[in-house]
């Protein structure tokens, strides 16, 4: 099953489920993402901080699927905050993949201690016009740190990607980016997959529907209008985290898995957290 898209801000679209590759190293990490693209994956998500550019890259050529039809996003690490340096990284990390043009470039981190990511968003407005990136946004961003860069640039980001899951639904900032167009895209989508998953209400709510509670979960993320990157390797799960569009929540179950909220799990880098 390919998964629906939904609509960016610049007239271009997105699907609406992709795959977190972080940790998919190495030949393993090349086949299991391979895996994920014949399994109906066509959101890839990776950055240069992930160090497997080049695994996904190479994916992207091995699978029996065209390059347009695949939507590839990688993200600027930090240390290459800055308009010159926003340059130099894009093409390091396109490098790595070895693709002409990346489908969604993301500033990974605001870093406001640096205050040199409206210099960044400059850069990449420029990517986008030139066609190297042609979709580009944030990820981790506040509200305060959108209404920045929209103010000293004129230009929206198309997504902001940030943790999102049942236990931290960030209703206001979701109202925000609803407000300015902005996608919302839900990095650890699962939050700590076990606990979650096992939670009674999500068990009751799969069993009643026939599926199972991850699916329940994400497609929780699906009605919100947010598009959840689940990561995993393996080629089963994969393919159940895909499946997600045969099936609807009603009010009430997505009213209960809402009502799971206690806050965000981690403090510190989205990328150190437990692998799902």
């Amino acid at each position: 099953m390919t998964a629906p898209t939904i609509d960016l801000n610049d007239g271009r679209a997105i699907p609406a489920i992709g795959l977190g590759t972080y940790g998919l190293r190495g030949d393993d990490g090349t086949a299991a993402v391979v895996s994920a693209i014949e399994s109906g994956y066509r959101l890839l998500d990776t950055a240069l901080n992930y160090e497997n550019e080049r695994e996904v890259g190479e994916a992207v050529r091995r699978a029996s699927v065209d390059r347009g039809e695949l939507f590839v996003t990688t993200k600027l690490p930090g240390r290459h905050h800055g308009f010159d340096e926003t340059l130099a990284g894009f093409e390091e990390s396109r490098a790595n993949l070895g693709l002409d043009y990346v489908d969604l470039y993301l500033i990974h981190w605001p870093n406001p201690s640096v205050d040199r990511f409206v210099d960044s968003w400059r850069a990449m407005v420029e990517l986008r016009e030139q066609g190297l990136a042609r979709s580009i946004g944030v990820s981790n961003f506040t509200p305060a740190h959108l209404e920045r860069i929209v103010g000293e640039t004129g230009v929206t980001p198309a997504v902001n990607q940030v943790e999102l899951h049942p236990r931290f639904g960030q209703a206001d900032l979701r109202a925000f980016h609803a407000e300015h167009g902005i996608v919302t895209e839900s990095w650890s989508p699962l939050a700590r997959r076990k606990e979650l998953t096992a939670e009674p209400a999500v068990v009751a709510i799969a069993d009643a529907l026939g599926v199972t509670p991850t699916r329940v979960v994400l497609r929780w993320h699906i009605q919100l209008g947010a598009v959840p990157i689940p990561k995993s390797g393996d080629a089963a799960r994969q393919r159940e985290n895909v499946d997600v569009f045969s099936f609807e929540l009603d009010d009430r179950q997505m009213a209960t898995i809402s009502g799971f909220e206690s806050g965000r799990l981690w403090d510190g880098d989205p990328d150190t957290h437990e692998e799902f």
